[in-house]
């Protein structure tokens, strides 16, 4: 698995991918943002480390830019800064990250945070089936899914882990997930991060797969529960 460090502060870009390497990962660090989209389109990192506070453009902006074209891999973004107030979390969750750490922090957690986003490609790589509704098709083998509308079908383009929250919506139609579950399902056990990830990736889900978002007839919120996946002709 590859890893791309963007981390401006030396001594801790050093810290981070001397843990890192001692667990097997290949590690490249660069220390501003533009940098860090060269590296990432000629590289397609498995996971980008991205500190938000970098030279150039910001960790957000590259998150947000990545989220934006993917190419070939869509990967697992784990956003460090230094700053620790609710609204950075949630702007940094909001534009894409998939998990986020406060410094200072504790290496051995990163490392877990690491290992349980990557844990999510080899949890889903054994699956083959195919997932059907009235307007979806889903290819876990495949990893593509489709909308059916009026006779038509549209690819969907989704990142990772959209498609696996839509098949994991799909696997159950009509079951109610709350956080905790999906968190399970999606990232594991030992996921670190805030749960209200979820309604991050829920919500960018719905801009893709809804005609209306604002107004969902496919994801579909339950008060003060959670989520369920309806699909009716």
């Amino acid at each position: 698995m590859n890893i791309l460090i963007v981390e401006d502060e030396a001594e801790i870009a050093q810290l981070i991918q001397l843990y890192l390497e001692k667990e097997g990962f290949t590690c490249r660090v660069c220390r501003d943002g533009l940098t860090a989209l060269q590296i990432f389109q000629e590289q397609q990192p498995d996971l980008i480390v991205l500190d938000l506070m970098i030279p150039g453009l910001d960790g957000l902006e590259v998150c947000a830019r990545i989220r934006q074209k993917p190419g070939s891999k869509d990967p697992y973004i784990l956003m460090l800064t230094a700053k620790g107030e609710e609204l950075d979390r949630i702007i940094g969750l909001s534009t894409g990250a998939d998990d986020y750490m406060v410094k200072p922090f504790s290496p051995r957690e990163l490392v877990a945070r690491v290992r349980a986003l990557l844990r999510r490609t080899l949890r889903q790589g054994g699956e083959t089936r195919t997932y059907q509704t009235p307007h979806f098709v889903v290819d876990v083998d495949q990893r593509v899914a489709h909308r059916k509308e009026a006779g038509n079908m549209e690819t969907l383009d989704l990142t990772t882990l959209e498609f696996d929250l839509l098949t994991t919506f799909m696997s159950y139609p009509g079951r109610v997930w709350n956080r905790a579950q999906l968190i399970e399902r999606l990232w594991g056990s030992d996921f670190f991060g805030d749960e209200r990830v979820v309604d991050t990736h829920v919500a960018r889900l719905r801009k893709k797969i809804e005609l209306d978002p604002a107004n969902p007839t496919f994801v579909k919120t339950v008060i003060g529960v959670g989520y369920k996946f309806e699909d009716v002709a």
